[in-house]
Formats: structure tokens, C-alpha cells, sequence
């Protein structure tokens, strides 16, 4: 099967793109990929595509990676770790110290990165000797890619320059930032302009690329995240069809929810759009994270440290680094849930039990996120570090979080919200509950635990201080994230209330 990833090739002539060193927009287009005699032909255009795609690893790729840093900044996992020093940016986001300095940058750099790279295609695009029909597709994927980075940013920072042309060297100390409506409207602009030239469902060798349903799905989700419900879900509806029946993209949901986790189930049914991961880049340690490592370091890091397996009641496990350990309270809220040994990994009872040692690290509190811990036989054995290349891909939306989505934008109330509602408990062995707010946010809860969500969701439902205030968390100032501090650097960016 051959899936999008990036060339070795683009990235070495896209080095330029991915050392972003004084500015997020302090790039040079030198060499032979970013002169203006580039893009000669499809083929060309293509490859700039997949730099554009690339920039998705963000989700689950280097240490710096979505997933595993909004998780430590929910009250579902702490940082955990090696130490209290291991990682500064995932460690002050976690007890909300965080500040301009301990950000780190690449959560701003890496999605300009992919901002970039989708400006200058689109800028390209139209002269390029090829077929129409493909210059559309071509265009939308990368319209759909742009709406994506810039959901990211204007999530985390809120206040982000909203740059949608190449921008030269001259003025890019001059960029301001753009009012955070503003960015919502060209992630809606991108995404509906996106869906009209997307196909709804792909070939095999073509797996990994966007869809219309993707492109719909994230819509919805923006939507929802601006408050504008009736529109969230006229969207979402069009990507979730009958509750519980496949949609008309193929999509539905698996009837096991520990099939969602296992490693070579890429691109399955219930996946809308995901991040897809390989373990023949032959990542190593001198690029990783640089952008041109392919492998999941999720896995590597929420996987127990030191760990032997005693017994065959334990499972065959490499060793990890134990961050995201998950908190007592998510422990008990998923403790009797049909979906409790998916996400959980309880090393506290294995050891108490003598089946499996491990090395408490950082914050242990013996419970591991286990949809994301790799078994013995998904390490890789081809070249390069074998910690930086396991290959499991990860869900940026998944069908199940669509029908939570448009049930809570009906109002979670109705009949439609509670059919929604009652398949995602239904494919897990649950009964019918009535339908509410209530009800679906701790839904959410369960079903998503440990994928990246919660913390944004918290901060959407106005729940976020409630919920984190012991942990740091301060209303009005910690529901984003500060501007890294070489960002404002001698450009007119201004750094975020609270953080000065």
C-alpha cells in the first residue's frame, strides 16, 4: 500500500523551509525546489503537495507533538516523564507555568512551516503544465491542509498572523496578527472551498490523502468551536449519516473498539482523516523532529520505563518513557467502562501482582495510556533508531467524535442527539442514557481519552478552570498558549495577555 509521505528528496531541498530560526517566516527560497522555475510539471507539483502533508506528523511525530503535549495540559494525565526537567514546554504545561520562554516553538514554526509550503504551491499552482481536474484536487488538499494548521494555531495562541500569500523578505518583520474571527473565517473559506474538488472516497494507493468527508468533518468541528451550532451540525450530519449505519463515504463505526488501536488497522472505517506514520523512514536520533523522521514518538513516550515482563499474564512491551502517566481521576472515571482496557494500561496492579516490573518516573501514578503502547512485535528491525520509528498512525477525527460533535451541536437534545449518543455507548456494550450535556461531555471523556482532545474541549465547554485551577490553571490567561519568545523578537507580533 502506498501511502503520502514525505520524499528525502523534498525535504533536503526544502531544508530552508524547515530552520526557522529568528522568525516564523524567516525563510529563503533558495535552491532548486523554491526558485521560480520550480513546479515545471505534476510530478513536481506533486512533491510539493506532500511537503504540505508532511507537516501533519505534527499530531503524533518528535517529542514536540499534539498529542502528547494537550494531554499533559488536561486533567486527564500529567506530564510525567523522567524528571520534573524533562521537557520544559511539557512540563510547565502541565503544572501552567508555561511562559514565552518554555513554549516550545515548533507548536508556532512547524504549522507556519505547512502555512508556508501550502502558500507558495497554491501560488504555483495555476501555471503549471498539468490537467485541471488535478490542479483542483492538488488545490484542494492543500486548501484543506492550510485550514487544518491554522485550527491548530488560532487554538493554541488565539491571537496568529493570517498569512495566505508567500510573503517576502522584506516585509515578513512587518506581519501583524490577525483578529482571531478573521482566522475562522479563511479556515471556513478554505475548507468550503476545499470540498467541492476533494473525492469522497480513495483508492488504495492513494490512502492517506483528504477526502470530502474530511474536509466536512473538520468543518463541522470549526464550526463548533466558533459556537455556530446550527452550522456544526449541518455539517456533521452530512458526514455521520444514520447513527450507527455506514455514512456515505464508507465510514462507520468499528464494530470493536480495541480494533481502533491496533497498528496495522490504518485507514480504517471508522477514520475520517489520520496522521499516518512508517517505520521504514529510518528515523534517527540526529533528525528527529526535525520533520524529516516519519515514526510515531507517541508510542516511545507513554510507554512504561524499565519494563520486564514476569509473566504470560503480562504483555510482551519495549520499554517507554512514561510521560502522559494518567491520573487517578481518569482511572476511576474509566474504571468498570467497557473501553477501560483500550486506553489503560494499570502497571500498578501487574507489578503488585508480579507479572511485569517497571521504573516509576516522573508523577507515577502506575497507569499507562495503553492505545497508544506499541507491543515487542511492532518494533521496528529495519534501519535507524528503533525507538524513533514505530509506524502506528493516529486519529485527527474519528467518526465516533463526529457523533459526539454533532450531538452536543444540536443542543444534546432530541431525537437525532440521542440516537448519536446511544451508537457510540452501543458499539462498546452500553445501554441507552438520556441525553445531555452532562452526558456527553463525559462520553467524550471516555471514548477520547488520551487522543489530544480534552484539554480543548475544557476550554470550549467554559469548563477549563473548574477543572484545572489546582493544577495552576489561571482564567483569562492559561486557555492558550503564550507566543515563543523568538517569534516576537524584533518583529510587531504581540505576546498574549498574561504572558508579559
Amino acid at each position: 500500500m502506498r501511502t503520502i509521505k514525505i520524499l528525502p528528496v523534498v525535504l533536503l531541498l526544502l531544508a530552508t523551509i524547515a530552520s526557522c530560526k529568528k522568525s516564523f517566516l524567516e525563510v529563503k527560497p533558495d535552491g532548486q525546489f523554491l526558485s521560480s522555475n520550480y513546479y515545471q510539471n505534476k510530478d513536481q507539483a506533486f512533491a510539493g503537495l506532500i511537503a504540505v502533508y508532511d507537516v501533519m506528523r505534527k499530531n503524533s511525530g518528535g517529542f514536540e507533538n499534539m498529542i502528547t503535549m494537550m494531554n499533559a495540559g488536561s486533567d486527564d494525565h500529567f506530564a510525567g516523564g523522567g524528571g520534573a526537567t524533562d521537557g520544559a514546554g511539557i512540563q510547565s504545561f502541565s503544572n501552567f507555568t508555561i511562559n514565552q520562554n518554555t513554549i516550545p516553538t515548533s507548536f508556532w514554526s512547524d504549522h507556519y512551516q505547512g502555512i508556508f509550503r501550502a502558500n507558495f504551491l497554491l501560488s504555483k499552482l495555476n501555471d503549471v503544465p498539468m490537467d485541471d481536474a488535478l490542479k483542483v484536487r492538488f488545490a484542494a488538499e492543500t486548501k484543506a491542509l492550510r485550514a487544518l494548521y491554522y485550527f491548530n494555531l488560532v487554538r493554541m495562541f488565539k491571537n496568529v498572523p493570517l498569512i495566505i500569500e508567500p510573503v517576502s523578505s522584506d516585509k515578513m518583520y512587518d506581519v501583524l496578527q490577525a483578529k482571531p474571527a478573521d482566522v475562522y473565517a479563511q479556515i471556513e473559506k478554505d475548507l468550503t472551498e476545499a470540498i467541492e474538488g476533494l473525492p469522497g472516497v480513495l483508492p488504495t494507493d492513494e490512502l492517506g490523502r483528504i477526502t470530502k468527508g474530511a474536509a466536512i468533518a473538520l468543518l463541522g468541528k470549526v464550526y463548533l468551536f466558533e459556537g455556530k451550532n446550527t452550522q456544526a451540525a449541518t455539517q456533521l450530519a452530512i458526514v455521520n449519516g444514520t447513527p450507527g449505519a455506514t455514512n456515505q463515504f464508507g465510514n462507520h463505526l468499528l464494530s470493536n473498539f480495541k480494533d481502533l488501536w491496533v497498528v496495522s488497522n490504518k485507514f480504517n472505517a471508522e477514520s475520517i482523516w489520520e496522521a499516518n506514520h512508517s517505520a521504514l523512514g529510518t528515523s534517527y536520533w540526529g533528525i528527529w523532529g526535525s520533520g524529516s523522521d516519519e515514526g510515531n514518538s507517541v508510542n516511545v513516550m507513554v510507554g512504561p520505563r524499565g519494563y520486564v515482563k514476569k509473566t504470560s499474564n503480562a504483555p510482551d512491551l519495549p520499554s517507554g518513557w512514561s510521560f502522559n502517566v494518567l491520573t487517578q481521576d481518569l482511572y476511576d472515571v474509566l474504571n468498570g467502562d467497557p473501553r477501560f482496557a483500550s486506553t489503560v494500561l494499570d502497571m500498578k496492579t501487574l507489578a503488585t501482582n508480579g507479572d511485569a516490573e517497571y521504573v516509576a518516573g516522573y508523577q507515577n501514578t502506575g497507569y499507562f495510556l495503553n492505545k497508544f503502547i506499541p507491543t515487542q512485535a511492532d518494533v521496528s528491525t529495519g534501519g535507524g533508531d528503533a525507538v524513533l520509528n514505530y509506524k502506528q498512525n493516529t486519529y485527527i477525527i474519528r467518526l465516533a467524535d463526529t457523533y459526539l460533535m454533532e450531538a452536543e451541536a444540536l443542543g444534546a437534545t432530541g431525537t437525532r442527539a440521542q440516537a448519536l449518543l446511544d451508537a457510540v455507548r452501543a458499539r462498546v456494550g452500553l445501554t441507552s442514557i438520556p441525553v445531555s450535556m452532562a452526558a456527553i461531555k463525559l462520553e467524550r471523556r471516555k471514548e477520547l481519552a488520551g487522543e489530544g482532545h480534552r484539554f480543548f474541549d475544557l476550554v470550549r465547554w467554559g469548563d477549563a478552570t473548574s477543572k484545572l485551577s489546582s493544577r495552576g490553571f489561571v482564567a483569562g490567561k492559561n486557555e492558550i498558549f503564550p507566543i515563543p519568545y523568538t517569534e516576537t523578537l524584533n518583529t510587531k507580533l504581540v505576546q498574549n495577555p498574561g504572558y508579559n
